[in-house]
């Protein structure tokens, strides 16, 4: 049976798979299956990327049509992942290790095609990711900062702090002070 895939940008969550689901089958339609970043439809209902575009835009997302947009967008979600590796993971791989055993290609290549494509380096995109998480974290206000930077694998609470202040232009105890911390959604980090 021959489908077509459909490349998607900004999708994040478990949510974002039901409502590009939901998208789909509510324009006619037939999703065969839906993963963060992509959907895959089935033959009898071919698709042309360019037309779905205008649906999925007015939702927050975006169809990617070039191969360097799809790369990124598949390293984004993967370093998603990535961050959830460093937590659980006894002994954590590199990034780059990480990327390169997904992706089966160098990492001077996937950088060099997230860099051009996205504007920013792959390891400054996971720290504002990791500063993210940290922001959520924070907000909880359940755990101590010494006990964030270890859950996110800083060297330190100190480096946290330092890294937190670079990213965000504010001190961690002037975000713990706001009573509505800013928050970005992953889409607005590149």
């Amino acid at each position: 049976m021959k489908t077509t895939l459909l490349h998607i940008k900004n999708m994040v969550c478990p949510r974002c798979i039901d409502a590009v689901r939901s998208l789909l089958e509510q324009a006619g339609y037939r999703p065969t299956d839906v993963q963060l970043g992509q959907a895959q439809l089935d033959q009898s209902t071919p698709a042309d990327p360019a037309s779905l575009a205008p649906m999925l835009r007015e939702a927050g997302f975006d169809v990617i049509m070039g191969r360097a947009d799809q790369l990124t967008e598949q390293i984004k979600t993967a370093l998603v992942e990535y961050l959830e590796h460093l937590r659980t993971a006894r002994m954590p791989l590199t990034t780059s290790a990480f990327l390169t055993d997904r992706f089966a290609a160098t990492y001077s290549h996937l950088s060099k095609v997230f860099s051009r494509t996205a504007n920013l380096t792959i390891e400054k995109y996971l720290i504002r990711l990791k500063i993210e998480r940290v922001k959520e974290m924070l907000s909880y206000n359940d755990m101590t900062l010494s006990e964030i930077a270890e859950h996110m694998r800083y060297s330190s609470g100190q480096h946290l702090s330092n890294q937190f202040r670079q990213v965000t232009g504010r001190s961690v105890s002037e975000f713990r002070r706001d009573l509505m911390p800013r928050r970005l959604s992953l889409d607005q980090l590149a």
